[in-house]
């Protein structure tokens, strides 16, 4: 089988995320982390052995809880190696998390079937990944400057997965029950200059392996900040920047789980129900 194209550069992204500014602040993890905790908590499952994977894994939890016992995670990783995925640990888990690295793996297929295999049977993967419309202000805004300023076009925005393929990326590495859900937030800021500072300094600078290897000019710079203010800027002045949180779950298959009823196996009719 072909190598998949390789979209993002994984270690130039390790080397933004060894340049964080300390003590920024991650809300964008913090979001996620606090939508994962109310997500496990509904389940009524134990999970004895649990793998959570993240970009920054001293902010990952080392505790977990479902709504029937608190479990341990072992902590992983994310962009420490040279490939999308650093060496896993042995199987197999019975919960297996992703925060915040699809949005950046090159062999997104891949991704999962790894994960998927070293799942125990009945066994829960749930990623979070940004993807949608996140920044889609902010590619505008740089797509109409890069017109004006160099009278092209560069990437200086990743692509994103989108929630609508989602699922058929679930089902192709074999799960069960495939879900996947959008949380939609809006960010406001003072002005472009300050999303795009704050971008840096969690690490998030522009990560594509084909991206322009000389820096924006101020000239392109102004011509960005300016086009996103005019497309996106409310009355008050503050910017509006997009944050789509892509969420995917699915399940190990297994023998005990519910399964779909066959075609005319019904016992009533759909317009017998709604007249009642």
């Amino acid at each position: 089988m072909a190598n998949p194209p390789k979209i993002f550069d994984t270690a130039l992204i390790a080397a933004h995320l060894a340049r964080r500014t300390p003590g920024a602040n991650n809300f964008v993890l913090d979001l996620v982390l606090g939508d994962l905790e109310d997500r496990i908590g509904t389940l009524i499952r134990d999970f004895p052995r649990a793998l959570i994977i993240g970009p920054d894994i001293d902010a990952l939890p080392t505790m977990g809880q479902s709504a029937s016992a608190s479990f341990t995670y072992q902590r992983l990783a994310a962009f420490a190696g040279p490939d999308d995925l650093t060496d896993l640990p042995e199987g197999p888990f019975d919960l297996i998390v992703s925060l915040l690295h699809l949005q950046a793996v090159n062999d997104v297929p891949g991704y999962i079937a790894r994960l998927r295999a070293i799942l125990a049977p009945d066994g829960l993967l749930t990623i979070a990944a940004l993807g949608g419309d996140t920044l889609t202000e902010l590619r505008e805004a740089f797509l109409a400057a890069d017109s004006l300023v160099t009278g092209g076009a560069s990437a200086r925005v990743a692509p994103m997965i989108q929630v609508r393929d989602a699922g058929g990326l679930l089902q192709r590495a074999g799960l069960a029950l495939p879900v996947a859900d959008v949380e939609t937030h809006i960010v406001r800021y003072a002005n472009p200059f300050a999303l795009m500072a704050e971008l840096k300094s969690l690490g998030a600078a522009n990560p594509l392996a084909d991206r322009p290897r000389r820096l924006a000019t101020p000239a392109l710079l102004a011509a960005a900040a300016s086009a996103y203010a005019e497309r996106d800027a409310d009355p008050d002045g503050r910017i509006r920047a997009t944050l789509d949180i892509i969420w995917l779950s699915g399940w190990a298959p297994h023998e005990n789980q519910q399964k779909p009823l066959k075609p005319g196996s019904a016992t009533s009719r759909l317009g017998d129900v709604l007249k009642g």
